[in-house]
């Protein structure tokens, strides 16, 4: 147990969600290749002097192979349960079903910034794009931190998205406030970057499926935690914390596997990814974006080849079952990961965001039986 005042994930709450083991860092990096890294901002305090802050940002970029991501594709798509947001890249990566570069999570007044920087970055590195090869169209995707951030003077710049990049690596993945999670608040409390893995057991394949989310969603009175109703206790106690405006707020989620699936197998996972966020109280609101994006790394694409017939390995449709089940378990660890490890955060003008009480969670964890004692 973590002691008293300190943050924790799920788990180390004694939280369990689902059937499933978990892989061996509970996070998107346990899918073999797939790395994470964050660039975050913070600067500034007081009132808000748009261009000058404060400013609560970054961003976070999931790289969805170790090897070559233009040459060598990964078979993708993605899901959009409430379309009030945005993934730049969606449109072409649900046509094609490919995904051919790093994927970047930021604020919504940065997505031009970020996959402006994710080009620059590409053409430095292939140069050959937009004269041999055809031209790219980055996958980002963003939500709205403005009750913390100075949004409009949009401070993440191409250093931070190559910072994000560059350092992205497999294994542990920072959670909380940090990279594009930084200003994200979810349910009223301060939220942000959180991820979760399961591992099928071997009669069900073995695959790994590893989910990582930037969550901003949610009014407090409908946030549930393996099914207690924690933030309708809560809520009486952080009324003075309420964000007093009509802002709902989004999440976006990035699924990967190893397991072998075709692009409507992937756009099917993705789907399920909206179930654990239903999970956790989300009711997909009018104004709020609920945007799912996925992959598998157990086939790659070439750009080139002297072949005119590319074979895959693909799973049986019939098979797919454990596969949701764990997409949805880990999508809801992953959301409560996020919640669990984010501190208190004071933004611009006042504006501040409380942390998940840790000690009362636990407490009513306990009492409703979901937590040993």
């Amino acid at each position: 147990m973590p002691r008293s005042g300190a943050r924790a994930r799920a788990r180390q709450l004694g939280i369990r969600i689902g059937r499933f083991q978990t892989g061996r860092y509970n996070a998107i990096t346990d899918v073999a290749g797939v790395r994470v890294g964050h660039a975050t901002v913070i600067h500034g305090e007081g009132p808000l002097r748009v261009g000058h802050g404060p400013a609560r940002t970054g961003a976070t970029a999931i790289l969805p192979n170790a090897g070559d991501i233009f040459h060598n594709r990964v078979v993708g798509s993605g899901f959009i349960l409430n379309g009030a947001g945005e993934v730049s890249g969606l449109t072409q990566l649900v046509e094609w079903g490919l995904i051919e570069t790093p994927i970047i999570l930021t604020n919504t007044l940065s997505v031009g910034a970020c996959s402006e920087a994710v080009v620059k970055y590409m053409v430095d590195r292939y140069p050959s794009i937009g004269n041999e090869h055809d031209v790219l169209i980055p996958v980002v995707g963003e939500c709205d931190d403005s009750w913390l951030n100075d949004a409009a003077g949009r401070h993440v710049r191409t250093a931070h998205v190559y910072k994000a990049i560059e350092t992205a690596a497999g294994g542990f993945v920072q959670e909380g406030a940090v990279g594009g999670g930084t200003g994200m608040i979810c349910c009223d409390f301060k939220a942000g970057i959180g991820t979760s893995s399961r591992r099928l057991p071997k009669e069900d394949g073995g695959f790994v499926i590893g989910v990582l989310v930037m969550s901003n969603f949610g009014v407090m009175e409908n946030l549930r935690v393996d099914g207690v109703p924690v933030g309708a206790i809560l809520e009486p106690e952080y009324r003075e914390h309420i964000r007093r405006v009509d802002n709902y707020g989004s999440i976006i989620a990035v699924v990967a596997t190893n397991a072998p699936l075709q692009q409507h197998q992937i756009g099917r996972l993705c789907k399920r990814v909206a179930l654990g966020i239903g999970r956790t109280g989300s009711y997909a609101a009018h104004g709020s974006g609920e945007i799912i994006v996925g992959f598998s790394t157990a086939n790659t694409v070439p750009r080139e080849s002297d072949k005119m017939v590319y074979r895959m390995k693909i799973l049986l449709d019939s098979r797919m079952n454990p596969l949701y089940e764990a997409a949805i378990d880990a999508t809801e660890e992953a959301i409560l990961n996020a919640l669990c490890m984010a501190e208190t955060m004071e933004g611009h003008s006042g504006h501040v965001a409380p942390a998940l009480p840790l000690d009362r969670l636990r407490e009513l964890l306990v009492r409703f039986g979901r937590a040993p004692q």
